[in-house]
């Protein structure tokens, strides 16, 4: 039976967690969800999943009927409303319970029901943009202005109007809708290969059978003996090669579809249409890159102080993961929870209160398990906590992947409770600002609470990989998308060899092969085929944006800047009330300019200052 978190367990494990003696004892924290806030039982979401269907015909009866009055749009909506809440709740339950176990026959079957219904649903209302749009900007002023009860619908009818020219008929936007469960079923096939289908290999380290999936890669790629690394990356990346051809076709058809729909829906580029859709300047994705190539000097300064820490005759793409100090605690759930908390009092009481209630609502699922997707997320439906899926291994990164996917969590939570359904949802574009800001401010709490020289070395690194890891790799992920696209828009052929070669060229110029920085071993160049992010199109790059955007908002509100704290939180708490390029100009951060990018290399630079001032030291 699943038991609620218990205040103890909310601040058991600091003192352990910071080399202490642990003065209470608690019960640990539930490691599997429940999912009872959404439904029951599996049968009570194939019963809801019915009930829906039968209902579809009702939501295409409402077409005709939006612009008769301001309470015939105002009764439309509310019901388009509820029925979007009741498909995103059978949505939500079928993709978390999958992801706990990819080799559930069950599981898969629930998921391929929720995809058909994603194509059956979308198709029954895709009348409705069209017909919004055909009311004209005068007559939806008019009936704003008529109707009180509209306001909560401002926001989508503004931004219905605003696409007009990128949306398409109504036919063709049922048709299309239709086929999103064909257009998506790349995705799927990439999933199922990954981590159902693939024979991973198994490695004996340290005396111990390992099998070297995705998640025990993630792991064991951090080992301290080099030769270890080696065999680790050679081995994965070796069983992800022979799938090549494969990946190449799913991930090329991603390409190609996105491609095609920019310019179905008359977009000079599939980045424009991606970026467009939320109203972000395409300035903010070639800023980006631009400034991060302008930094990778700076990249290269860290790659050759890991070498000198490490003692390396030279530096090759395995000896980026190992700690450059290594820390042999070990942290619990409980200590992640504790942490977490400590780390996050700068936000407030009124925060600190949220997230202990969020914590009490038994909604994660924390532990590997064989056929568990790996990674983590968080997942959220308007009306319930947010679900928080992770892969807890009891290193300290699992600590930080905690603190990460709880401000996921908290944001969600945030936006609920202030905003009413139709304004909760926030933009990908900010979504990983509230997660990255947690993960800074743990980082900074930790650097504060570090006592020992090895320990605050230990932090030091940790930062400077995270800003390795979030703002250069994701942004060298982003310019594989923009290379992979830009050539299926010259109408080359985009199979597993040629990704290959493109993603190759990339590793090569971000980690200095050319200069004899880092040499890159051609075998891990099949990297690309392990990152899933590709499958949601120009994604990646708003990890980048978003650490960017984390420091600048955990600076001012570590600096005690007047109004800093309230800018934030009115951020997260806003939802999708306004654009996401606009909220962020709105508190005071403009994500087109490279100022902020600059900012946050120049950071990473007094890192490595400090670091090698320690260094040097007796």
């Amino acid at each position: 039976m699943n038991r609620s978190l218990s205040p103890r367990a909310l601040i058991v494990g600091l003192t352990l967690a910071l080399g202490g003696a642990a003065a209470v004892h608690a019960d640990p924290l539930p490691t599997t969800w429940n999912l009872a806030p959404l439904y029951a039982s599996p049968a009570d979401w194939e019963s809801a999943r019915k009930a829906l269907l039968a209902d579809l015909p009702k939501l295409t009866a409402l077409k005709g009927t939006l612009g008769k009055s301001a309470q015939s749009l105002l009764a439309g909506l509310d019901t388009l409303s509820a029925a979007n809440l009741r498909f995103e709740r059978l949505r939500v339950y079928a993709s978390m319970t999958q992801s706990t176990d990819n080799r559930d026959a069950a599981n898969q079957q629930r998921s391929n029901l929720a995809g058909q219904l994603d194509g059956e649903y979308h198709s029954a209302i895709a009348w409705v943009e069209p017909e919004i749009q055909a009311l004209g900007e005068a007559r939806v002023a008019a009936f704003l202005k008529a109707e009180p009860g509209l306001k909560r619908h401002a926001e989508h009818l503004r931004n219905s109007l605003r696409q007009a020219r990128h949306t398409l008929s109504a036919e063709t936007e049922g048709a299309l809708a239709a086929l999103g469960p064909v257009r998506s079923a790349t995705g799927d096939v990439r999933t199922l290969l990954f981590n159902a289908d693939t024979r991973w290999p198994e490695l004996t380290v340290d005396g111990k059978a390992e099998r070297l999936d995705g998640t025990k890669y993630g792991l064991l790629r951090q080992h301290a003996d080099r030769a270890v690394r080696k065999q680790v990356f050679d081995a994965f990346f070796g069983a992800i090669g022979q799938y090549e051809n494969t990946y190449g076709v799913t991930l090329g058809n991603v390409v190609q579809d996105d491609t095609t729909m920019a310019k179905l829906r008359r977009y000079p580029s599939a980045v424009a249409m991606s970026l467009g859709a939320e109203e972000i300047p395409e300035a903010v994705y070639r800023t980006l890159v631009a400034e991060v190539r302008r930094g990778l000097p700076t990249l290269h300064r860290y790659f050759k102080l890991r070498q000198k820490m490490l003692g390396l005759p030279d530096l090759h793409y395995y000896d980026i993961y190992p700690a450059l100090v290594t820390q042999t605690k070990t942290y619990s759930l409980e200590d992640a929870a504790a942490l977490t908390l400590a780390a996050t009092q700068p936000l407030g009481a009124d925060y600190q209160a949220l997230l202990k209630q969020t914590l009490q609502a038994n909604t994660m699922h924390a532990l590997p398990a064989p056929g568990k997707s790996g990674g983590a997320y968080q997942d959220g439906v308007y009306g319930a906590p947010p679900f928080v899926f992770l892969n807890h291994q009891g290193d300290f990164e699992s600590v930080s992947t905690f603190a990460h996917e709880w401000g996921h969590g908290m944001h969600t939570a945030m936006a609920n409770r202030a905003q009413p359904y139709e304004t909760a949802s926030y933009s990908l574009f900010v979504a990983e600002i509230a997660s990255t800001a947690n993960e800074v401010l743990l980082s900074q709490y930790m650097l504060g609470q570090a006592s020992s020289k090895q320990d605050k070395l230990f932090q030091l690194g940790y930062a400077l990989e995270r800003l390795r890891g979030t703002f250069f790799r994701q942004a060298m992920f982003g310019e594989f998308e923009l290379n992979t696209h830009d050539a299926a828009a010259k109408g080359e052929a985009l199979n597993g060899k040629r990704m290959t070669e493109i993603y190759c060229q990339l590793l090569k110029d971000y980690h200095g092969d050319a200069a004899g920085v880092m040499k890159i071993d051609p075998l891990y160049c099949q990297e690309w085929a392990f990152i899933p992010h590709f499958y949601r199109p120009f994604y990646v790059y708003q990890y980048a944006t978003s650490v960017t955007a984390a420091l600048h908002f955990a600076d001012d509100i570590l600096a005690a800047k007047p109004g800093a704290r309230d800018n934030y939180l009115k951020l997260l708490a806003g939802g999708g009330s306004v654009a996401p390029y606009q909220a962020l100009k709105n508190a005071g951060l403009d994500m087109a300019s490279p100022a902020p990018y600059r900012a946050l290399v120049q950071r990473m630079d007094r890192l490595m200052d400090d670091m090698e001032a320690l260094l040097a030291a007796p």
